[in-house]
């Protein structure tokens, strides 16, 4: 089996090798082919991650390359993980926005489309040379914004899913609070990738017994701070939100807290150099415990999952993926894509039945499904008037002023990047 990482050069990437090397009998992987176009990080990255296949005695072979062609040809899979622009186009996202009083964040209002503007072009030129190299190829994307990087994907025909690390750590933390295994707890995980809620926490499968209200009374404290939310207001909805539904429910608060403080890009990018510096030490073979603050937790394992179950080494199973809705939300078109519980196997991800949703999430599903169209079709066709279109349908944005400034910050920082402009 050969797999391809396409931004392998990438701090995560560690964390995605130690997850390969301890679950090599679930994915049973005989060559990784990590591709990046910066030979410098590629270097580090590569001898950090041959070393930690050597510590746990993994066979697999390492291989380097910053041609994308070379390295993904023959793969079996290919995960993108990729951030067109760098730390330093993620610290734009994160500042130029909150200079019009909005979110500024790289997933999320304007920072999230112009992410996407710069991302989608790129995502879509790499899955055409997978397809000419191997049209067999599942395409794993984990690079953001998910759900709209993994619906260009899917509308130019390719063979997609999207994953987010966002329910494995949910299940994961609340697996510890219950006391029970991981694989115990399944999530009634629904919505969009990063406007998600967890209806349920149910033990033993779908059928299970739903122990969300239980876990709300005797953990709502640390669930809450987790989210850094009130417990009244979780304690109120009676589910729990993603955190990044407080860019919704606390806006104008969350804009306070960003202008007061340095970018969490500028904290990632200073993280990001001290990691560098360690993996560049010859006697580290583990991924160092400063990883952990990167971010990206439990994405090995829900990646290992994905493809084990996508490539038949680990039959079908059930995970939260992002995957065309297909009639599951019956207010999206069937093309929308939604992140869900879905049955995953080598045909690829079928969403699981889901309750009917209460119109306070479905309304704002419905009104983020509209604004991601608009994205993708600025990504796609780029002009100044699509992009200005994308940021009035916005929930976070709507209002004209604020669409019209934005519009013009966005292309300003973001031309070198936009083939359009």
């Amino acid at each position: 089996m050969k797999l391809a990482v396409v931004g392998g050069g990438s701090t995560y990437t560690p964390e995605l090798i130690d997850g390969f090397a301890r679950l090599r009998d679930t994915l049973p992987v005989e060559e990784l082919v990590l591709v990046d176009p910066a030979a410098d990080r590629l270097d580090l990255v590569g001898g950090l991650a041959r070393r930690i296949f050597a510590k746990q005695g993994h066979p697999g072979r390492i291989i380097t390359t910053s041609d994308i062609d070379a390295g993904v040809a023959d793969a079996d899979a290919v995960l993108l993980q990729l951030r067109v622009g760098g730390q330093a186009a993620r610290n734009q996202d994160e500042t130029w926005p909150l200079e019009c009083g909005c979110i500024g964040q790289e997933t999320t209002g304007a920072g999230g489309l112009a992410k996407a503007l710069r991302t989608v072009p790129v995502v879509l030129d790499i899955a055409e040379r997978v397809r000419r190299t191997n049209p067999d190829a599942w395409i794993i994307d984990f690079t953001n914004p998910v759900g709209i990087v993994t619906r260009a994907l899917l509308q130019a025909g390719h063979k997609a899913v999207g994953l987010c690390n966002v329910a494995i750590g949910f299940q994961r933390k609340f697996a510890a609070l219950l006391d029970v295994t991981p694989g115990e707890v399944h999530l009634d995980h629904i919505g969009l990738n990063h406007l998600t809620w967890e209806l349920g926490v149910r033990l033993g499968g779908p059928d299970g017994e739903n122990v969300l209200p239980q876990l709300l009374a005797e953990h709502g404290d640390t669930i809450a701070d987790d989210l850094h939310m009130p417990r009244a207001i979780v304690d109120r909805l009676g589910v729990v939100p993603s955190y990044y539904l407080r860019y919704f429910y606390a806006h104008d608060e969350v804009v306070r807290e960003l202008g007061s403080k340095p970018s969490r890009a500028a904290e990632v990018a200073a993280m990001e150099k001290e990691l560098l510096a360690l993996y560049g030490d010859p006697a580290l073979d583990e991924k160092p415990a400063l990883l952990a603050r990167r971010g990206g937790a439990f994405y090995s394992e829900a990646a290992v999952d994905l493809a084990s179950s996508l490539l038949g080494s680990g039959g079908s199973a059930v995970q939260v993926v992002n995957t065309y809705n297909k009639g599951t939300l019956p207010f999206l078109p069937d093309d929308a894509v939604i992140e869900v519980q879905a049955r995953v196997d080598g045909t690829g991800a079928t969403p699981l039945a889901v309750p009917e949703l209460d119109p306070l999430y479905a309304g704002l599903i419905s009104h983020v499904t509209a604004y991601e169209d608009l994205a993708l079709e600025a990504a796609l066709r780029g002009g100044r008037d699509r992009v200005f279109k994308a940021l009035l349908a916005h929930p976070l944005i709507g209002q004209f002023e604020h669409a019209e400034a934005l519009t013009d910050k966005l292309i300003a920082h973001n031309r070198e990047h936009l083939a359009w402009a």
